[in-house]
């Protein structure tokens, strides 16, 4: 049995949203979730990086999701948060519009990401699930993280 996942047929997941979407990350995968707080620009970076942190003495990178997946720029507020991820050894922080909840999603409510997505789309997508609420995009954070991809078409509308 995997860390990811609590049984067979659920997955664990913490739900966020980028705009109207909502997103999944596969909760153990996640460190932990803080707000916005202070970000150091850093100069000559991609668009999609809005700067550094230090979080208890470790230094993170803040990558702005919605702008990474080319949703447009996150409009912050109150409710946006930074969600920790580990990438490759790094901590790496995903800014989004908020955080949900963790929920469990029934692998048989699951579907495969549609085949007529551009690259990065198609490597970060793990599939769509259905849910009482809409549908979850269950992301794989490692192909967002890697800054030599590119997004080519828009991300699927999920709702």
């Amino acid at each position: 049995m995997s860390s990811e996942t609590c049984s067979e047929e659920a997955l664990l997941v913490s739900v966020f949203r980028l705009g109207d979407a909502m997103f999944g990350i596969p909760a153990a995968q996640i460190q932990e979730v803080v707000q916005m707080g202070s970000v150091t620009p850093v100069h000559h970076a991609p668009p999609f990086i809005i700067g550094i942190r230090n979080l208890r003495g470790r230094i993170v990178t803040v990558i702005d999701l919605r702008m990474r997946l080319e949703l447009g720029e996150a409009e912050r507020s109150s409710d946006s948060r930074i969600m920790i991820v580990d990438s490759e050894g790094e901590l790496v922080g995903l800014l989004v519009d908020r955080v949900d909840d963790t929920i469990f999603l029934q692998k048989e409510n699951m579907s495969p990401a549609p085949a007529n997505l551009g690259a990065l789309h198609a490597s970060a997508l793990r599939g769509v699930y259905r849910c009482p609420d809409g549908l979850v995009t269950l992301l794989d954070h490692n192909p967002i993280l890697k800054p030599g991809e590119r997004a080519s078409g828009a991300a699927p509308g999920c709702r």
